[in-house]
């Protein structure tokens, strides 16, 4: 009873005092709530002031139902840089972005095409946070290059092919940029659209916006390609920067009255890192359709704040912004007074040089005496090889030439192919028509002159240099048109021509046959040389890749123009093996076409190695066989037979019968003859007109074809290379 007496009265004593005891607690509770707030919150603040700030942010991501707390992934491992190139160019970009970026400390991997097996190896990009840069070249025919073409092909495949699905490459961030040529309009920078397109199919995410490099100086943004490509490499540094920082792609700053006309491409730049399944449906259309800010802004005026644009309003909507721009040209020319021909001055002005920097230095290293921006020379071997009395060039047997008084020389390096055996590996520019500055053709004489000349004196005191010839060799007699390029081409070429008369320097000059309207009206020259690389219309697609989509139209056309020609007029036949030695009759009605007055024909010569083309010395023809075709061609054109040969150089001239006079050939020429018709022709304003038999002279026995001398000079001495490989045979 005392027990529960004691609890009853404990109980009753609690219940009594309940609001103190409360009250006790409750200031209890507040006091450590107090403290537990004042020790965390400094400890918290030191925990988030530690953190990456390129690590904060984080997305809830449902992936099988569940919700999960992923962190974006903005940092970068490393660049690989991939290069497709045939001529070297997109290599040595790669190799110049590469050493640009191991300033940011990252690894740098440059890498060829055609040793990388993106079968194997592409799909491990997606998860490796590096960057894949494509610098890839455009080659015939809109193909790839041979070392990118499986690269390619795998890519296109796996675009096309369900199996691999939109999101095989996600996570597999790049940027692509195309090396091409505009003067090629149908297959323009064909492989690196191409590239990027694939890449985006397979779900691959861009970092920028592929760029493109021209090669055409006359229409590349920025004057060449180099330019182009430095342009761009100072876009993507800035852009790695970013990306290594975590950061996103800013706006492009075009947005007009506050607000953003792009929501499109917008979410593309937001969403880079993210190439979701929404991404391919709401953005496809910018994607494949990509501008520049400036033509975006352009469209975006034609098509209305916010519109949606169909593929077939593309076309108009280039056509209004073409229209737009001619407008304001013109509403500038007149408000500046520029019309009629200030205008043209105006339009000379802007033109660029078709000498880039880079390519000038390129052709300087190969010998050539560049000459303001478009001209050139160089010194011919022969030229050497005559100084020293060790024979002269084909063209000195055939037609009397004085080798040591030859200027090979060319107003204008351009052309408008890009032959497979081309001796120059394809470094001089190319184009269909005169898109450049143009120097004056005063100009360019003398300064040919002079650098040939300069050249010349180089070999006073060589040993084994006559020195008569070498005082010839000073005032030049006769000029090789036939450098580089396409000297018809140049607008002032008769100018030039006429000129060269006057200082009674003999002209001979080589034609693609792809200008038959210049041809046509081209002032008398000594001899007019027209390139019949080939016979059929694929074939000469094959050889000489013309860059005019009609180009097997102008061929004939520039045949029948050259049997038009009262002067000397010459087919120069290369015999390619296993291209072109098996085209007889085709050969035979083209002659019967452009009726020539001569025929040259060459074994190709092989100059070496070369990116731009895959001919080797299997395609050179032995002489026999040149002598074979020759002789059965012969027999298809009755009214030609084989006159000289060369056997130095592989090539041996059929001419037409109406130069063989009482049994004797007179394929040389009278060149004090030909200058004394010439100046009467210019003198008259061309009505005294003359022909080709006006100034023909007797060919020298030694010259002739089967002659013990086989083309080489008697009063020369012929020298043996002291290396050359002796005959082990034992016979």
């Amino acid at each position: 009873m005392d027990t529960w007496d004691f609890f009853s009265t404990s109980l009753v004593s609690l219940w009594l005092h309940r609001f103190y005891i409360y009250s006790v607690v409750a200031l209890g509770i507040s006091v450590w709530i107090l403290a537990q707030f004042l020790t965390t919150k400094p400890q918290n603040k030191g925990q988030k002031s530690s953190r990456n700030p390129a690590s904060e942010g984080t997305e809830d991501k449902l992936v099988n139902g569940h919700a999960t707390l992923q962190a974006k992934e903005v940092f970068v491992a490393g660049v690989k840089i991939f290069y497709g190139s045939q001529t070297g160019t997109a290599k040595r970009f790669a190799k110049d972005l590469a050493e640009a970026i191991v300033s940011f400390h990252l690894p740098v991997e440059v890498i060829s095409m055609g040793d990388y097996d993106p079968d194997d190896c592409l799909a491990e990009e997606t998860s490796s946070r590096n960057i894949c840069v494509f610098l890839v070249a455009t080659y015939t025919e809109g193909q790839p290059t041979e070392s990118a073409a499986w690269f390619c092909r795998w890519l296109e495949e796996a675009a096309s092919d369900f199996r691999f699905g939109q999101t095989h490459l996600q996570g597999l961030r790049y940027a692509v940029f195309g090396l091409g040529n505009s003067v090629y309009v149908d297959h323009y920078n064909t492989v690196g659209r191409n590239v990027d397109r694939w890449l985006w199919m397979l779900g691959a995410s861009r970092v920028m916006t592929r760029a493109e490099g021209d090669c055409n100086v006359a229409q590349s943004k920025r004057g060449s390609i180099e330019a182009d490509f430095e342009a761009w490499k100072a876009k993507f540094l800035t852009r790695l920067q970013l990306l290594c920082r975590g950061e996103k792609k800013p706006c492009s700053g075009k947005c007009k009255k506050g607000k953003c006309k792009s929501p499109g491409k917008q979410n593309k730049e937001s969403s880079s890192h993210e190439h979701g399944a929404s991404e391919h449906e709401n953005t496809e259309a910018v994607e494949l359709f990509e501008t520049s800010s400036e033509e975006e802004a352009d469209a975006e005026e034609a098509g209305g704040t916010n519109s949606v644009i169909d593929v077939e309003d593309l076309g108009n909507i280039m056509s209004h912004m073409k229209k737009a721009k001619r407008e304001r040209e013109l509403e500038e020319d007149v408000g500046t007074g520029l019309t009629g021909e200030n205008t043209g001055r105006k339009e000379e002005s802007e033109r660029r040089e078709m000498i880039t920097p880079a390519l000038r230095e390129a052709l300087t290293k190969q010998g050539y005496k560049l000459i303001g921006s478009h001209s050139g020379v160089k010194l011919c071997r022969w030229t050497k090889s005559m100084l020293r009395g060790r024979g002269g060039c084909y063209k000195h047997t055939f037609y009397g030439i004085e080798s040591h008084r030859c200027m090979e020389a060319t107003p204008s390096l351009a052309c408008a192919n890009k032959c497979v055996f081309c001796w120059r590996h394809h470094t001089n520019p190319v184009g269909t028509e005169w898109r450049w500055k143009m120097d004056q053709p005063e100009m360019i004489l003398q300064e040919a002159i002079e650098n040939h000349r300069n050249m010349i004196k180089q070999f006073r005191g060589v040993a084994g240099v006559k020195a008569e010839r070498l005082e010839e060799a000073m005032t030049a007699k006769h000029c090789a048109l036939s450098l580089v390029g396409e000297p018809i081409m140049y607008p002032e070429i008769n100018r030039f021509v006429k000129l060269l008369h006057q200082h009674s320097i003999s002209t001979f000059l080589v034609t693609n046959a792809q200008f038959p309207d210049e041809i046509r009206n081209l002032e008398p020259v000594t001899q007019l040389y027209v390139s019949v690389d080939a016979s059929t219309r694929e074939s000469l697609k094959r050889i000489d890749r013309p860059l005019f989509k009609d180009f097997w139209q102008r061929f004939l056309d520039s045949l029948k123009a050259l049997s038009e020609k009262q002067q000397r007029t010459v087919y120069r036949l290369t015999l390619v093996k296993a291209w072109n030695v098996d085209e007889l009759q085709a050969y035979a009605e083209l002659i019967s076409l452009g009726k020539p007055d001569f025929i040259e024909v060459k074994g190709v010569t092989y100059c070496g190695e070369s990116s731009a083309s895959n001919l080797t010395m299997a395609n050179v023809p032995w002489h026999e066989e040149v002598v074979r075709f020759v002789r059965e061609l012969a027999g298809l054109v009755p009214d030609y037979d084989i006159a000289c040969e060369h056997e130095h150089s592989n090539c041996l001239l059929m001419a037409h019968k109406k130069f063989k006079i009482d049994g004797e050939w007179r394929t040389w020429i009278d060149y004090g003859r030909f200058q004394e018709l010439a100046r009467e022709h210019q003198s008259s304003g061309g009505a005294r007109t003359f022909t080709a038999a006006d100034y023909t002279a007797t060919t020298p026995r030694w010259a002739l074809f089967g002659s013990r001398e086989r083309g080489f000079d008697p009063l020369d001495t012929r020298h043996q290379r002291k290396n050359k490989a002796r005959d082990i045979s034992g016979c």
